[in-house]
């Protein structure tokens, strides 16, 4: 781990009272407060930017409206999309979870439910502290999109490492390299019984949510034939499980794949082709038309929610024109939805609402299992969706997650969840001349709908301001 020369003076500027406080303090925890964040000051041009903040990070936090005001939102985008290494706050946080550097059979002797927890709560701090948002954001939508369910089997030991190696590593690479990395991921071929596809019984369930849900769409004109032909293609295709070899990679069996002629979506796959065969799958689904607009179609729906189909035409030339590069398709879906502002709101997903009322309150937190015990109330714990679909993205599922949320809302302005702490008074010094309610919603005080809620909440204390506000419409939708 290297510091840069800004860390390293500040640790060195703090060394008293790391001395201190070292003792019951996660060093972490002392660096982001050696770190604080900038105040945050209105100014007329702000409007634009704090909406198009909410809709590609996990939400604003003091000091970044201004941070991306002084270098222009196009720029602070672009800067974005070519994302570095986390703070070393952030980083100290996530080196501590052993799961980052563990395989999938050095975890064997674990209980499940500690390997989801790290997980859970990696995701968590980087939603709330990473500096690269646009990154995070997009490491939410593929892990939805290439979802294993971790409690089917041994699916939380291999986890980790898809995630690492399938998600994080291709996140704002390219999507078909993303398929390929998926493709031979054991995580994803066990979660779906790849492991026991052979040419004497090829089994279809990969086959078909490879088709289904990861390139054509349940709509991309392929066939029962096509998944049949695909399952053929991927028999032998399985996970490595021998003595002293990396147990947990990826694994081609030849002796029990179909090494006959195939035929996918009018393309014949010649016979002999052995772990090709699958290879050369990826890249016709890939490449196919219907995988561009079933992909850039989830992509819109994500960020533009109900106002998607305006903006699917240009997301589909780009990842026609770049062969599925995704900073280029995030550039112009940024560029489509700038010039046609009016977009309507989308409701926060409980893991995007959590993640967004923290970075607001400027909330310290080891992600743990406080924090995450609000995230399952609401109905979203990570990684624990058991269909291959990935958690819904549209608003009716979330609707009854709405007293999970104002619970949350209350007890953590309260410092009632474990783990986490607020401190208010500090947070009111980063809003000079603003009311509570501008602190929760990123607004100033002249906004209507900021003086609408003042008016109905003024004579309570600063606390449930702050609560109430985080409950409302104005920020539960982004």
């Amino acid at each position: 781990m290297s510091l840069t020369r800004r860390e390293s003076l500040a640790l060195l500027a703090g060394a008293g009272t790391l001395g201190l406080v070292a003792g019951c303090t996660p060093l972490a925890t002392v660096s982001r407060r050696l770190q604080a964040p900038q105040s945050t000051r209105f100014t007329a041009e702000a409007e634009p930017i704090l909406l198009a903040i909410n809709r590609w990070t996990f939400g604003h936090r003091p000091g970044l409206l201004n941070e991306v005001e002084e270098l222009g939102f196009d720029f602070w985008f672009d800067q974005q999309l070519k994302a570095g290494e986390e703070d070393f706050a952030l980083r100290a946080q996530l080196d501590r979870l052993e799961i980052h550097h563990l395989s999938p059979w050095d975890l064997r002797d674990w209980p499940m439910d500690r390997i989801l927890a790290q997980l859970q709560q990696a995701a968590l701090l980087r939603a709330t502290y990473s500096p690269w948002q646009i990154r995070e954001r997009m490491a939410d939508f593929w892990t939805n999109h290439f979802n294993i369910y971790g409690r089917k089997g041994l699916g939380a030991y291999r986890k980790p490492l898809d995630e690492r190696l399938v998600v994080r590593a291709n996140v704002l690479g390219s999507f078909p390299a993303m398929v390929r990395a998926s493709s031979k991921s054991a995580a994803m071929l066990v979660y779906l019984d790849q492991q026991n596809s052979t040419a004497a019984q090829p089994n279809e369930n990969y086959a078909r949510e490879l088709l289904e849900l990861h390139t054509l769409g349940v709509d991309g004109g392929y066939s029962q034939k096509d998944v049949m032909e695909v399952a053929r293609c991927f028999t032998g295709w399985s996970e490595e499980r021998r003595f002293l070899r990396a147990k947990g990679d990826f694994l081609f069996r030849p002796e029990l794949h179909d090494d006959g002629q195939k035929v996918v979506l009018g393309q014949v796959i010649p016979a002999g082709g052995g772990v090709r065969d699958g290879e050369r799958v990826v890249e016709i689904l890939t490449k196919h038309p219907a995988t561009a607009r079933h992909i850039s179609g989830k992509f819109c729906r994500f960020f533009a929610g109900d106002d998607w189909e305006k903006h699917l035409p240009v997301v589909i030339r780009a990842y026609e024109q770049s062969e599925g590069d995704i900073p280029t398709m995030v550039r112009s879906l940024k560029d489509s939805m700038a010039s046609s502002p009016q977009s309507q709101p989308i409701l926060k997903r409980p893991f995007d609402y959590l993640a967004s009322s923290l970075r607001a309150l400027n909330a310290e937190t080891d992600g743990g299992e406080g924090i995450q015990h609000h995230l399952r109330a609401m109905g979203q714990p990570l990684y624990e969706w058991p269909m291959p679909d990935g958690y819904p993205v549209g608003t009716e599922p979330w609707t009854g997650s709405l007293l999970a949320r104002w619970n949350f809302a209350s007890a953590l302005v309260r410092n009632e969840i474990s783990g986490t702490q607020v401190d208010l008074e500090q947070l009111q010094k980063l809003f000079p001349d603003q009311r509570p309610i501008s602190m929760a919603l990123n607004q100033p005080s002249t906004q209507s709908q900021v003086q609408e809620l003042d008016t109905l909440l003024s004579q309570l204390e600063m606390r449930d301001q702050v609560a109430l506000s985080l409950a409302s419409p104005e920020f539960q939708w982004r």
